[in-house]
Formats: C-alpha cells, structure tokens, sequence
C-alpha cells in the first residue's frame, strides 16, 4: 500500500486513512483474538469500523457534529470513541499512532513470526519426505504385483 494520508485532505484521503485504520487495526494478532473470543463479533467490528471513520474524519478537521452525521452515530457515541474510552477508539488510536511513527506506511503482518513460519516450513518438508517415501514404498509394492 502507498503512502497513507495522515491528515487527509479530501474524500479520497478520508478513505485512504480509514481503510488503512480499519486494516491495521483489525489485523493485529491481538485484536483477532479479541474478535474471536467476543460474543456479538459484529457489534465489536460495527465498533472498530466507525471508531476508524471518526478519526479519520477529525483528522480531516470534520466537526464532531458533522462526524456523527456523516456516520450515523450521536456526538456522544462519537466522543467517545475519539477520546479513546471506548475499547475500539483507544485500539484504533494506537494504530493512527502507529501510522505516525512509520511515516504514513502501512506495515501489516498477516502471516505469523519468523520462527513460527520456519518451523512450519520444517514441518512441511518433513512431511514431504514422508510422502515421498510412502509413494517409493507403494511402487515398489505395486510392481512386485
């Protein structure tokens, strides 16, 4: 992904940054357990996604009254999503927080750690010989038949 907008300037920045709050927020590994192990999930990403717009919007400059409108949500709803006292405004603040850090690029880890994937990748190979094996065994067994 390109460079996000981290105080956009239109539209199409409000929709940059956004997605980009709603993808690296829903992406990190502790808020997919999170999600998981939540009893209304959609409630919870209903949440993560509105927290994302209003953030976007204020950091566009939008008024907090025009925020709610543009979302469908009251100013208090809104409020407190931006102030972080909701669990999905502090989540998604952290990930704006990130963005800044990392100059406006969006860094997602959709696959596990380096050592996890390497043992993964032992796993398979050692499995691969099994097969392998298992199928010379077969053949031979065959055309002893």
């Amino acid at each position: 992904m390109s460079e996000v907008p981290l105080k956009p300037l239109g539209k199409e920045d409000i929709r940059k940054l956004e997605l980009s709050l709603i993808l690296g927020t829903l992406l990190r590994p502790d808020v997919m357990d999170a999600i998981r192990k939540a009893e209304d999930k959609l409630t919870w990403l209903d949440s993560l996604i509105i927290a994302a717009g209003a953030l976007a919007r204020e950091r566009a400059g939008y008024s907090l009254g025009k925020i709610a409108e543009e979302l469908g949500r009251t100013e208090s709803t809104i409020r407190n999503h931006l102030t972080g006292r909701t669990e999905a405004g502090r989540l998604v603040k952290e990930t704006y927080d990130n963005l800044v850090k990392a100059g406006g690029r969006l860094e997602l880890e959709v696959l596990p750690g380096g050592k996890e994937v390497e043992e993964l990748r032992a796993k398979v190979s050692e499995l691969e010989e099994k097969l392998k094996k298992v199928k010379e065994t077969l053949s031979s067994l065959l055309q002893s038949l």
